[in-house]
């Protein structure tokens, strides 16, 4: 056991008692305000013809897409004519790293048609076929993306009249917050634990 003191003890290196030096810090999250007010202004004329709709929640932004501008009803197929404004939303969400997701809605009144059993089909239909959209045409990286049909079980207004109805019926674009995606399984977003 040798307990002699260093010849010089001023130098001593003395890092070895020092904690560890923190991680770099992440890459700075996106600034969905700041998203928020490029697509107020760029998608003007469609927020005040609510073809389509803007909020910024705990969870993220949330562009309501509403059916009658996307879809036709009781259908999951995405209308060309809308392929301009998701462009303009596509090139948003494509200056930052934030995970999206495509959130499914209908009214309250349940569907008749061939191809869609319920409500729940259709919604979740819907949801993909907006991925695909967003995956194929404008580039999104698929990891970025996920799905979630919510029936009519997530209502913005009422389904007592035609006008509320139509507001229930959408496809919410979701660009989750840095605090929602904490929430989000590991893998969402290029997280992998």
């Amino acid at each position: 056991e040798n307990s002699k003191p260093p010849a010089n003890p001023d130098r001593v290196d003395k890092s070895e008692n020092l904690p560890p030096k923190p991680p770099p810090p992440p890459q700075p999250p996106a600034d969905l305000a700041k998203s928020l007010a490029t697509l107020q202004h760029g998608l003007d004329g469609e927020l005040k013809s609510g073809k389509i709709g803007l909020k910024l929640e705990g969870r993220g932004l949330v562009v309501s897409l509403r059916e009658a501008t996307f879809f036709a009803s009781g259908d999951d197929g995405v209308a060309t004519g809308s392929e301009s404004i998701l462009a303009k939303i596509a090139a948003e969400i494509q200056g930052f790293g934030n995970p999206v997701r495509l959130e499914g809605h209908t009214d309250s009144k349940p569907i008749h048609n061939s191809r869609f059993r319920s409500n729940w089909e259709l919604s979740v239909a819907r949801s993909i076929a907006m991925l695909e959209l967003l995956r194929q045409k404008f580039g999104i990286a698929p990891e970025r993306l996920s799905v979630a049909g919510y029936a009519e079980n997530a209502p913005v207004d009422t389904n007592d009249t035609e006008e509320g109805r139509a507001r229930n019926r959408r496809v919410d674009l979701v660009i989750l917050s840095d605090e929602a995606v904490k929430s989000e399984p590991a893998a969402v977003g290029g997280r992998i634990p």
